[in-house]
């Protein structure tokens, strides 16, 4: 979501509404063995295998950035569609990419099934649909009336896929092989829900990253991508708060850094160990935050409106009183630029946090802005992609393109290939297309639809 993964829950402006008391759930911290230090370049060396993926939440870098490709196409209409295939059930899950598949992560209310479907790259076909879950959902009351069963978007390293769902009351994170054959699960903690479980993971090293913030008690886990063992795990407060952590080698540091709780944390990727915090922001956020490569950026939320920059070393260099809940910012060309959820958009100056623009676009938001070849694509919910080039005088409008009748997911772009999760219809009669968007010069069909049933496999897990 967020974020990508984001749910809406910027529509909610009544306080108090779901707000009955949770049950505080202590969590048992568990510290890291000691582990090597690493610089930017070990930093980087994930990284660096992504490049030419859309692999996790956000992209390569995990902010929103896709390698410059002149064929990526600045606009499109249905006759531009390389080929589209359906998703069954509904999620907010954004699709990734590598080498050959599509994946993403969806939920099925009726049979009450979490799955991860993975898609051929080249023509949609539907490859396998590995269930991870079946039962054992959260009553309709813990999940906001936007909000899905997959909001988060998976992670994918060329060797497994991993996901995380909330189940059974619990943060539950999985790997599968690129098959769709369950590799390990891990119960991570209790989750007291308020409006559902939101966050994505994310890499670093061999660890895999999850963020499960709740008003029984939030934390931070890092695991152990091959085994599953959880490394460490640290408290978080008692907060419901929606955002994906983010990590980047600033101020001379790895930092894990993550907003909501009405603050902005950095944490040690390695160990979980607390770096700093500082006040600011909100109680809760969705977005994920970005960083200019020496400062840090955030925005939210609900129910204070503030966007800041934040030193490397935690120390709140500037603080605008606008928000962006569910979208992210974006860092581009020395702009800080973000999407609100009503449809504004703003230009910040990132070294002194002057507002410099704000235009608006028109149209509400729930996905995040990502950014190729110096613009920027964002999807509104009413199934319009806009495009446009930030500077600093303002905002060029590219281009317009409408597909479907919503999109939640944020897009995914590589290899001139654009990929969208886009909402058909309305109400019960809603379903889901996984859509590529062809390169230019590419040729296209525009009938290209695939089912993608007959050849699937289904993976389902062995017990409840």
């Amino acid at each position: 979501m967020k974020f990508a993964v984001a749910f809406g829950i910027s529509a909610i402006v009544v306080v108090g509404l779901f707000s009955g008391c949770g049950r505080t759930t202590p969590v048992e911290e568990i510290d890291a063995a000691p582990r090597a230090s690493i610089g930017p370049s070990t930093l980087g060396s994930d990284q660096a295998k992504m490049f030419g993926q859309w692999a996790a939440w956000r992209g390569p870098r995990n902010n929103g950035w896709a390698p410059n490709d002149p064929t990526t196409r600045q606009s499109w209409d249905e006759s531009k569609i390389a080929w589209q295939s359906d998703v069954p059930g509904r999620g907010h899950s954004s699709p990734v990419v590598f080498d050959d598949l599509v994946m993403l992560a969806t939920a099925e209310e009726a049979s009450q099934r979490q799955s991860v479907v993975a898609y051929d790259r080249a023509s949609g076909e539907r490859r396998w649909t590995a269930v991870v879950h079946k039962g054992n959902f959260p009553s309709p009351r813990e999940i906001h009336n936007k909000g899905t069963n997959a909001n988060g978007t998976v992670a994918c390293d060329g060797k497994h896929v991993y996901c995380v769902f909330f189940n059974g009351g619990k943060i539950v994170a999985s790997a599968l092989d690129l098959q769709g054959v369950s590799v390990w699960t891990r119960e991570l903690g209790a989750f007291d829900s308020k409006f559902g479980y939101a966050p994505s993971p994310i890499f670093y090293r061999d660890l895999l990253l999850v963020a499960a913030d709740n008003r029984g008690g939030g934390y931070l886990v890092g695991i152990n991508r091959e085994s599953g063992e959880i490394i460490w795990r640290k408290k978080r407060p008692a907060v419901a708060t929606y955002s994906s952590p983010f990590v980047a080698h600033v101020g001379g540091q790895d930092q894990l850094v993550i907003s909501g709780c009405n603050r902005l944390c950095s944490y040690d990727p390695n160990t979980g160990e607390k770096i700093w915090e500082v006040e600011c922001i909100a109680e809760a956020t969705c977005g994920t935050v970005v960083t200019d490569g020496a400062r840090f950026f955030a925005s939210g939320g609900y129910p204070e409106r503030q966007t800041v920059g934040v030193s490397a070393s935690g120390k709140v260099l500037w603080t605008d009183k606008s928000k962006l809940y569910e979208p992210s910012l974006i860092w581009i060309e020395n702009l800080l630029v973000g999407v609100s959820d009503n449809g504004v958009a703003y230009g910040w100056d990132p070294k002194t946090g002057k507002r410099l623009w704000e235009e608006r676009i028109g149209g509400s938001f729930s996905a995040s802005p990502v950014s190729i070849n110096g613009l920027i694509y964002v999807s509104d919910l009413r199934g319009n992609t806009h495009v446009f080039r930030p500077t600093r005088e303002g905002l060029e409008t590219v281009s317009k393109n409408r597909l479907g009748d919503d999109v939640y997911a944020s897009p995914a772009i590589v290899g001139g290939q654009i990929f969208l999760r886009v909402g058909f219809g309305k109400g019960a009669q809603r379903t889901e297309h996984l859509i590529c968007i062809a390169p230019e010069n590419a040729p296209t069909n525009e009938d290209a639809t695939t089912e993608g049933t007959s050849e699937e496999a289904t993976t389902e897990p062995e017990t409840n």
